[in-house]
């Protein structure tokens, strides 16, 4: 359920985890496979694989793309990436740091079940600058309207600063893990029966994946972007910063991060990251040998 993955959640985005060895990830991975009943030692050791090794693979996964590390490398770049800026360089910077950072992340998460070589192709670097470049500029835009358009009324101000970067910041990560795992819906990723054994190859599967990581990214830089803007609007209509103006940017600040640090295991539970997908849904080829309705897949972060 929801809540179960969300108080999971809570667990192991402890970035006390990210002490840990790459062997001491190793040995508390291979708890996960065994047949024993796990003491309470035991339960922290499998806390520690979870969030520290790659679901589908079982590698250890690299310290700064670990989701224990996501909070505190993230929300300094979206606080950054959502102040008000003095010029467009500013806003392209954080921008930049805050879509590559996502891009390495979603990139990190895959689904690399059907992929040969463990080396990064020269497509897949092109299609994750490609990405990153997109989004950067596109992040932006709305510092780039103020300067280029030289937009100096306030309620026009107001709507570049606080409304229009709300579906920008959601459509903006939606994009970013949509094309950086693109590979996966050409290429299909493993999906198993009931039994745990491999039932083959689906795109239709890989697609749904992708989706779902897409979309609850979304809900995460959405809501970042939305709680902090519209409660600082809020509160200059009740006229709360008239004598306290030099509050709103700590208000704006604190808030942001606030919000972060909530959505993110939110975000993360939204869906099982073991998916399933209706029998009936994949390729006929698949239909034919798979037992039970309901197919199994590794669906990524």
């Amino acid at each position: 359920s929801f809540l179960s993955r969300l108080r999971t959640w809570l667990y192991l985005l402890d970035p006390s985890l990210l002490l840990s060895s790459d062997a001491e990830i190793l040995k508390a991975h291979s708890l996960i496979g065994s047949t024993e009943k796990l003491g309470e030692k035991d339960e922290v050791a499998v806390n520690l694989s979870l969030s520290s090794s790659h679901t589908g693979t079982g590698a250890v996964l690299p310290l700064f793309f670990r989701p224990p590390a996501y909070l505190p490398i993230s929300g300094p770049l979206v606080v950054a990436s959502l102040l008000p800026h003095s010029g467009v360089k500013a806003a392209l910077f954080w921008q930049f740091l805050l879509q590559s950072y996502n891009a390495g992340f979603s990139y990190v998460h895959r689904n690399s079940s059907t992929e040969k070589e463990k080396k990064t192709s020269l497509q897949q670097l092109l299609v994750i600058a490609g990405t990153v470049s997109y989004t950067t500029c596109a992040g932006a835009l709305p510092q780039i309207f103020i300067d280029r358009l030289r937009i100096r009324s306030p309620p026009l101000q107001t709507l570049c600063r606080s409304i229009l970067p709300i579906p920008l910041s959601a459509a903006l990560a939606f994009l970013n893990v949509l094309t950086v795992r693109h590979q996966e819906t050409e290429t299909g990723i493993q999906v198993f029966d009931c039994n745990g054994n491999p039932a083959g190859v689906s795109k239709a599967a890989a697609s749904k994946a992708v989706w779902e990581t897409a979309l609850s990214r979304a809900v995460l830089f959405g809501t970042t972007a939305a709680v902090p803007n519209l409660l600082v609007l809020f509160l200059q209509k009740r006229g709360f910063f008239q004598r306290n103006s030099l509050l709103m940017a700590p208000c704006r600040h604190i808030s942001a991060a606030l919000v972060l640090g909530t959505m993110i295991p939110v975000s993360f539970s939204l869906f099982s990251p073991v998916g399933t997908i209706n029998r009936d849904s994949v390729e006929e080829e698949l239909q034919a040998g798979a037992s039970g309705q309901t197919l199994f897949y590794h669906r990524g972060l």
